[in-house]
């Protein structure tokens, strides 16, 4: 059996995290073909904007967010792919303003082909992200898998006319985004053996930080719209916010942070499949620079794996909530407005 110091994790499967989600075109023609769900009133927040959870009303002042997300390993190293799987699914809750209370680990293993000891390291490293967060453990389920996979789903409270949807940017809003992006380059670069141990180090530490600082903060401040960057890419999920806000969106394309040496190994080729069906499933609704070439566009498109927020704030507030943020030690940026011109498009700058 492999030892699981030694393991590389990811030749186990043949995409990896974020990455091996259902494309966002496939899966919106699943979704269309679905007979229309029943009409209830406490549902707050349900499938129709491809929000990142579900919302149901308890009572005047209580709702319960629930969220699920699960994935193949995006790293080698066991327990830092259980931390990496439980922040990215922690995220869901804290992009909709809500406070995680309770998980549910989900497993898939090849118990006869992996040696215990990894399946171990995975769920020591999520749960100590979930101690982290202040969430309790409750169960959870297993399978026996040829690809191992891992994730939470994740329950969270929230009052009901406090939820943050991806669907209530106005025109005047400013974007902050508060991770780096490259993601998805970088973890398949991993794969082929093309990172340091340092660089592998830091896009790890990218994926498993916590949204908790960013969503904290952004509580005082009048945020219009929120998502959290994930397998759809920075422009997919801006795309839906743009969408169902009923909005245009600009994006300052030098402003987007990115992690080092992400363009350097795309140029080499090593973009993911997921990131090329990313922008192929947007790109009609973006209009890009002609000084932005397609490494670029790409780039933008990357599929993220545990990524930032994308907070959609009151322009007024935007720079004092970029302040309070970068002085919590989150990575944040500014990165784009809200429009009224071109409802449903993005622009890149």
């Amino acid at each position: 059996m492999p030892n699981s110091e030694k393991i590389k994790l990811t030749s186990y499967s043949t995409k990896g995290g974020c990455g091996c989600k259902i494309g966002p075109g496939d899966l919106s023609q699943v979704i269309q073909s679905l007979p229309a769900s029943v009409a209830n009133p406490n549902l707050l927040v349900g499938i129709d904007t491809s929000d990142d959870a579900g919302v149901y009303k308890l009572s005047d002042d209580l709702a319960l967010v629930q969220t699920v997300d699960f994935f193949t390993p995006i790293v080698d190293d066991p327990y830092s792919f259980g931390q990496v799987a439980a922040a990215n699914a922690i995220s869901d809750i804290y992009a909709m303003g809500g406070k995680p209370l309770t998980a549910l680990n989900i497993v898939a293993f090849p118990i006869k082909t992996l040696d215990k000891q990894v399946l171990a390291d995975i769920l020591r490293g999520a749960g100590d992200k979930m101690k982290e967060a202040g969430i309790t453990l409750v169960g959870g389920h297993s399978i026996d898998d040829n690809e191992p996979k891992f994730g939470l789903a994740v329950t969270g409270l929230i009052h009901p006319g406090k939820v943050r949807t991806n669907a209530g940017s106005v025109p005047g809003d400013k974007l902050i985004l508060t991770k780096p992006i490259g993601v998805g380059i970088l973890t398949t670069s991993i794969k082929k053996d093309k990172l340091s141990e340092e660089e592998i180090q830091r896009v790890t530490d990218v994926m498993a930080t916590l949204n908790k600082t960013a969503a904290e903060t952004m509580e005082t401040y009048d945020v219009h719209a929120c998502t959290d960057v994930t397998g759809f890419g920075l422009m997919g999920h801006t795309l839906e916010m743009a969408k169902g806000s009923g909005a245009g969106i600009r994006i300052y394309a030098d402003n987007v942070p990115v992690l080092p040496r992400v363009r350097e190994l795309a140029e080499e080729g090593f973009v993911p499949g997921g990131t090329k069906n990313n922008f192929a499933h947007v790109q009609g609704s973006i209009t890009f620079p002609d000084t932005l070439d397609q490494i670029g566009q790409w780039i933008l498109c990357d599929a993220v794996t545990s990524g930032g927020l994308l907070i959609s704030v009151e322009g007024s507030q935007a720079e004092e909530l970029l302040g309070k943020l970068k002085g919590a030690g989150v990575e944040a940026a500014l990165i784009g407005e809200v429009v009224a011109e071109h409802p449903g498009q993005i622009v890149v700058l």
